[in-house]
């Protein structure tokens, strides 16, 4: 069995799931700051997580759902995705955002399995909270061991699709490193780099 992870926002999103809820709270400037600074691998991952989930305390999560679900998604995902199921890997994506988009976008574009964050919602609104898998900057690297012990894939076996800091930690445990339009941070640890906005550019590596 092989297995490739993928990182969703900005990589199999174009864009940042949070940054498109931040505009629906007025408060894009200072999301997409933080947001910024985190995936140049500046800021604590967490740190940036929780204060800018903050942010979005009060958003009707109605809207946030409907957000999630009409997200722009890479061009050649999946395409790309099923390329891989072909060759018989496992797919899974890994996000440090949101499951309101990931458990939604992951069927559709043919993944095996999504691992994201919880955003805490009560009585119809969402309260500022987050909770969930992926909520330090080691979290994907944890995730990514305790799956290859599950599933019995070698690391040699193991391919993984980034394109921000938080990416690097799950990078230690694949044996292909691809960043995906990346920043500088992930490009360097990096095996190779696909820097056009198609994620079928991916395969040359695979």
């Amino acid at each position: 069995m092989k297995l490739c992870v993928f990182d969703f926002d900005s990589t199999l999103m174009d864009g940042e799931t949070i940054d498109r809820l931040a505009a629906l709270a007025g408060r894009q400037a200072e999301v997409s700051a933080i947001t910024e600074a985190a995936m140049q691998g500046e800021l604590d991952f967490f740190e940036a997580l929780t204060r800018r989930v903050a942010y979005l305390k009060g958003l009707a999560y109605d809207e946030v759902v409907s957000t999630c679900q009409n997200l722009p998604l890479m061009p050649g995902a999946p395409e790309a995705i099923t390329a891989l199921k072909t060759k018989g890997y496992r797919v899974v994506i890994f996000s440090g955002g949101f499951r309101e988009a990931t458990s939604y976008h992951a069927p559709r574009l043919g993944a095996d399995a999504d691992f994201a964050n919880f955003l805490h919602q009560k009585e119809g609104a969402l309260t500022g909270l987050v909770g969930g898998e992926m909520m330090t900057s080691d979290a994907k690297g944890v995730l990514l061991e305790r799956l290859q012990n599950l599933l019995g894939v070698s690391k040699a076996d193991t391919v993984a699709v980034g394109d921000g800091a938080n990416d690097l930690s799950m990078f230690a445990h694949a044996g292909t490193k691809i960043a995906f339009c990346a920043k500088p941070v992930l490009k360097e640890a990096a095996d190779f780099v696909v820097d056009g906005k198609d994620v079928r550019g991916v395969l040359e590596y695979i």
